[in-house]
């Protein structure tokens, strides 16, 4: 493992006292550790972030990695392989080789706020969703270990969806389940995750001319909850609909060991050692594929959430009503004034008007 930091240094924190619905319940979760950029830094940006100050105080690298083993793999009762070791294996500083097997594929960091990222393409079952890729990157896409589940634009979810339920081997299935208000559950000696399909994200390369592709098999997204009695065994969806974003949650992350290589600007993917189940992988990396099946870029060059457009925005604004003003004001005036040879001072009446003309 990696040498320990070794200092005293000095850094901001929040605690949080009181909290209501801000974590799942029954997840004994007592805090949550931010560690995006200080654009998202609160009360304001000026606010050095925790790995910031690590990063210029502990003189380490600006990278951080994590292998997320969380309760939401299954356990196989095999020890610490297939998931049963619960918790986070976090790195700051470094990668550790320990943790994950194979190549390391990278992705670049379109903006330093959130770890913003380029979605290409999804397929559910093999099969490709066709939706248009800015779908897939409305708003904005991100990797986010503090977000639970797989979180998709309702567009896309329910493409998600739909194929999921095409693809399966289950004829009926209640909108509960899909909308995360019910669980599903089946007796224990039966295998769900054989019912479901492999779900594939792709992400563009450090090359931008190609891609790789991340997939979850159906144990990640498909989460055991708790049993009912002894022969039941129940299980919720590890997908939700999201208003704006697209977030890479823990659904996914718990499939792979994510570097965020903040010093070149990339997010990096590598199978994780945790992510198996009796000696099986539970999520799969491939690539290259080439991109030329899409056009252009997938992520908008615009986004409103950037306070220096908003200021553009208001200033064209104030600008065009400035504008407006004038000819309004101008059109407000008598047209007979308006000549440049007269003065309007002097003009009382048409007659007037006549007699100014023609002295």
């Amino acid at each position: 493992m990696p040498k320990g930091i070794n200092g005293t240094y000095i850094i901001n924190v929040a605690t949080i006292f009181q909290s209501e619905n801000f974590f799942l319940k029954g997840i004994q979760w007592q805090g949550i550790l931010g560690l995006a950029y200080g654009t998202l830094a609160k009360p304001s940006s000026s606010v050095e972030t925790f790995f910031d100050s690590i990063v210029n105080q502990a003189k380490i690298p600006n990278v951080f990695s994590m292998q997320m083993c969380g309760p939401s793999l299954p356990v196989s009762g095999t020890g610490t392989n297939g998931g049963s070791l619960v918790g986070i294996c976090q790195v700051l500083g470094g990668i550790e080789p320990s943790l994950y097997k194979g190549r390391i594929w990278y992705t670049p960091i379109k903006k330093e706020w959130y770890y913003q990222v380029e979605i290409l393409k999804f397929e559910v079952g093999g099969q490709n969703l066709n939706l248009d890729c800015k779908e897939y990157n409305s708003d904005k896409a991100i990797v986010d270990s503090g977000t639970t589940l797989l979180r998709l634009p309702e567009k896309v979810f329910n493409a998600v969806v739909g194929a999921i339920a095409q693809t399966s081997l289950i004829q009926e299935f209640t909108s509960g389940f899909w909308s995360g208000t019910q669980l599903a559950c089946w007796d224990k000696s039966e295998n769900p995750w054989t019912l479901f399909p492999k779900i594939s994200i792709y992400l563009r390369d450090v090359n931008s001319s190609q891609s790789f592709r991340i997939t979850i098999l159906p144990q990640l997204y498909i989460q055991p909850i708790l049993g009912i009695g002894q022969n039941l065994a129940c299980y919720r969806f590890g997908i939700s609909s999201s208003s704006s974003a697209l977030v890479i949650g823990a659904t996914v992350m718990e499939g792979f060991y994510v570097i965020f290589d903040r010093a070149q600007k990339r997010v990096g993917f590598a199978l994780s050692t945790c992510a198996e189940l009796h000696g099986s992988p539970l999520s799969e990396i491939e690539g290259p594929f080439t991109t030329t099946d899409v056009a252009g870029t997938c992520v908008s060059t615009v986004s409103v959430h950037e306070p220096i457009l908003w200021i553009v925005s208001y200033t064209l604004m104030s600008f065009c009503g400035l504008v407006l003003l004038i000819l309004i004001i101008l059109l407000l005036i008598p047209p007979r004034c308006r000549h440049r040879y007269v003065d309007c001072d002097t003009v009382n009446d048409e007659s007037s008007l006549v007699r100014h003309r023609w002295k």
